[in-house]
């Protein structure tokens, strides 16, 4: 019994045991459906049936009975039945599983209860073979047969080869296994030499299907082995055939063949292919062969009847032959260029020439022969060149107009080529053009000239940065009327090449015409690389240099240069690809700006990297400006210090002489009667603060600027002052003395000899550094504003005058 604490409650669990026990279920509920296996898509009908008294736990209980497919619910109809029995009823409509089980289940203490189960099929009728091939093999002469299966209809379905002989029974011939489309008729239900028909039969629970028969002697459906080549050999007295002996199969020793030669040289594209051999065995010539050339044999047989499901064997093992060479036939195409050479009377010549095609070459060309004069009978000419290249440099005597080039393999030597170097002074010609033909062609188009052409030569070069010359880059176009020309040889994509087209003229060879061209173009490789000129405030100057030819594959049609701040929206501006600077204008000063170029071709676009820019504060007429101005303001400063350095009279304008009151007269005057009041001295060398007793200063009238006009006596003399008391020395004593607050404007010093500051009321320090001071006693109740009047210090102007 399973614990208590596993999950399930004790009660259902031991109520579903009570169910499942031995026999508890038995006959207890079934589901009947009307068929097991249905067209896909179609309704399903299902019927369950629960009989209480079988089943055991469900005698007094409410049966609900549910339905499954597989593990999704679906919903049927439950009504009583005869008895004691529960019926539901199911219909799936539009039923879409190839493989499904269809449970009946109840309801038991919340959980379903799966009762019985119905397993329902859906699919197709078998499709209709197709494409039935049979071949008979000769070593077992077992026939095998093969099809082509139709749709897979999603059923079981049986499939069996089915074959009837003379006596009309069909039989079995062959099942395939493992589902494979094709099985082999043994030899003991093979009827040879008579009519046989055959065909497939597949069978599932919906229907059956067969292949269209096929009606065959299975004789003439037998695949052959190869044939093998024997030998091939030149025939001595035609030259360009061959004999070939060849031997049938084993096992085919008795039968009547039909046969096909096949043969190719290495550079022919297909097959030349000889039919109508026929025999057991034998001899097969084919003529027109090339001299000197490689050639690889192939044959392949089939029984000769009249039958078309005949079957050929398979191609034999190719075996290859070289035909035997003669002398080099035809002309050879050549070209020249010539230069009078420095001294010595002598034209140097650059000939080139085009190899001889293998039908002209007859073999293998061994060199190439270069006379002034044609090979006569009896005796060779003098050789000026003798080469295995396709090409010649060599000196002629001035005046030479006429060279003799001939080529020559293992058998002899060709009849020469006559190559008249002609002036290249004629017409030329108009409206050359070219354009691709395929990555690895070129279609060069021109108009033809008004005078009649013999011959046109097409010249190209690849350019590169390095310059190379191609000596195999040329070809001479035959035709005189023709107008255009189709270039294949050392043509490459992505690559840029000059073509000169040259016309040849009856006495004269016409002046070239150029163009260039790609076969094929892309976005250039790389971008050019920026660089800085010349910056200001508002514009920069960038440069570049051109993209090499082998990095722009293609024409270069534009360049783009774009420029941004971290501020605003980037600009762009288009640039001639014949240029290699350009000026960016209207830039803020002292920013920075990011900015590259982007190269163009009519097949795409490359960006370079960035060049980092900031802008100047200023630009350099204003920087010099700026110098020159602060260089004027330095000098006129310098002018204008040694002016006043020099002119006491400026200076006397500008920062007049205050004369010190001390050095004045009334400093030096004695009043007749002297007040009333006691004389304090310190004692000598006593040092003290001098105390004031009375300090007048008399303020000058209002609006009116000392020394402007001369002094007057006031209509009314105000309150007399108090003296003050001016020690001199360690005991003098100094008279008293009005300050008055009129100007002293116009006043002269006495003459005494170096004035000292205010000596009135600081007296000068003696040996040990004490000083002796003087003292004003009683100050008054009112003390008027004190102006111009500075203890101790620098002088500073200001006003005072006698009372």
């Amino acid at each position: 019994m399973a614990r208590r604490d596993a999950g399930t409650p004790f009660l259902p669990q031991l109520s579903l045991l009570l169910l499942l026990h031995l026999g508890g279920t038995l006959g207890c509920a079934s589901v009947t459906v009307r068929s097991h296996v249905v067209p896909l898509g179609s309704d399903v009908t299902a019927s369950c049936t629960i009989q209480r008294e079988l089943c055991r736990g469900l005698e007094q209980e409410k049966v609900r009975i549910r339905w499954m497919l597989d593990n999704k619910l679906v919903a049927g109809s439950q009504h009583q039945g005869p008895g004691s029995t529960e019926v539901s009823n199911l219909t799936l409509p539009r039923f879409n599983h190839t493989h499904a089980r269809l449970w009946c289940c109840v309801e038991w203490n919340g959980t379903k209860q799966r009762l019985s189960m119905a397993e329902i099929r859906a699919g197709y009728p078998p499709a209709k073979p197709l494409n039935l091939s049979c071949a008979l093999n000769l070593s077992d002469y077992g026939l095998t047969c093969q099809w082509e299966q139709g749709t897979d209809s999603h059923l079981p379905t049986s499939v069996t080869l089915k074959c009837t002989g003379s006596k009309g029974q069909a039989v079995t011939g062959c099942t395939p296994r493992g589902g494979h489309s094709h099985c082999t008729v043994p030899r003991r239900l093979l009827q040879l030499y008579r009519q046989m028909e055959i065909w497939v039969s597949a069978t599932n629970a919906l229907g059956t299907a067969e292949s269209e028969h096929l009606c065959i002697d299975p004789m003439d459906v037998a695949k052959l082995d190869p044939p093998t080549l024997q030998s091939i050999q030149s025939i001595p007295f035609q030259t360009d055939c061959i004999a070939l002996a060849w031997d049938a199969a084993w096992g085919t020793e008795h039968m009547e063949l039909q046969c096909e030669l096949r043969y190719r040289a290495p550079e022919d594209p297909a097959w030349a292919l000889v039919t109508g051999i026929t025999g057991r065995a034998g001899t097969a010539q084919r003529c027109g062969f090339l001299f000197g050339t490689q050639y690889q044999f192939q044959m392949r047989c089939r029984r000769n009847s009249a039958s078309a499901l005949a079957y050929w064997s398979e191609w034999s093992p190719g075996r290859n032959y070289t035909t035997h060479e003669k002398a080099p036939t035809g002309k050879l195409d050549a070209w020249w260029g010539s230069q009078l050479a420095g001294t010595g009377g002598q034209l140097e010549v650059q000939l080139r020439w085009k190899a001889p095609r293998q039908r002209e070459a007859n073999g293998r060309v061994l060199g190439y022969r270069v006379t002034l004069s044609p090979r006569r009978r009896g005796r060779d000419p003098p050789t000026i060149c003798n080469t295995t290249h396709t090409q010649c440099n060599f000196s002629v005597p001035a005046g030479t107009r006429r060279v003799y080039l001939s080529a020559y393999n293992s058998a002899g030597e060709s009849a020469p080529t006559e190559v008249i170097l002609l002036e290249r002074k004629g017409q030329p010609l108009a409206g050359l053009r070219a354009v691709p033909g395929g990555e690895h062609s070129l279609w060069v188009h021109w108009e033809a000239p008004l005078a009649p052409v013999i011959a046109y030569v097409l010249e190209w070069q690849r350019v590169t940065t390095e310059p190379e010359h191609c000596s195999k880059c040329w070809q001479m176009e035959r035709d005189g009327a023709a107008t255009t020309a189709l270039i294949q040889d050392g043509i490459e994509p992505f690559q840029q090449y000059n073509i000169s087209l040259y016309p040849l003229y009856e006495g004269t060879v016409g002046v070239p015409v150029h163009t260039t061209a790609y076969s094929q173009q892309k976005a250039p490789s790389h971008a050019p690389k920026l660089h800085l000129k010349r910056i200001s405030k508002s514009e920069a100057e960038l440069c570049w240099d051109p993209l090499p030819v082998e990095m722009q594959n293609g024409f270069i049609t534009s360049y783009t240069i774009f420029w941004a701040n971290t501020i605003t929206n980037g600009a762009s501006a288009t640039v001639n690809p014949s240029l290699s600077s350009f000026v960016i204008q209207g830039l803020k000063p002292s920013t920075l700006y990011k900015v590259h170029i982007m190269a163009s071709t009519a097949a795409g676009s490359t960006n370079g990297t960035i060049l980092t820019l900031v802008t100047r504060v200023l630009d350099d007429t204003e920087i010099q400006f700026l110098f020159l101005t602060l260089g004027l303001v330095f000098v006129v400063l310098m002018v204008l210090l040694i002016c006043f350095q020099k002119n006491e009279r400026m200076k006397e304008q500008l920062w007049p002489s205050v004369p010190d009151p001390a050095n004045s007269s009334l400093g030096k005057w004695v009043p007749a009667a002297v007040p009333q009041e006691p004389l304090q001295i310190l004692a000598t060398r006593e040092l003290g603060t001098a105390t004031i007793s009375t300090v007048t200063v008399l303020e000058g009238e209002p609006g009116k600027q000392p020394g402007k006009e001369p002094p007057t006596l006031p209509t009314a003399l105000p309150a007399l002052p108090r003296p003050y008391v001016r020690q001199e020395g360690p005991e003098e004593p100094v008279q008293y003395a009005r300050v008055g607050g009129a100007g002293y404007r116009g006043q002269r010093l006495l003459p005494e000899p170096g004035p000292r500051f205010y000596e009135n009321l600081r007296g000068g320090g003696g040996g040990d550094g004490a000083g002796e001071w003087g003292f004003l006693e009683e100050p008054p109740a009112t003390f008027p504003l004190l102006q111009g009047l500075r203890i101790g210090g620098a002088e500073e102007p200001h006003e005072c005058r006698a009372d």
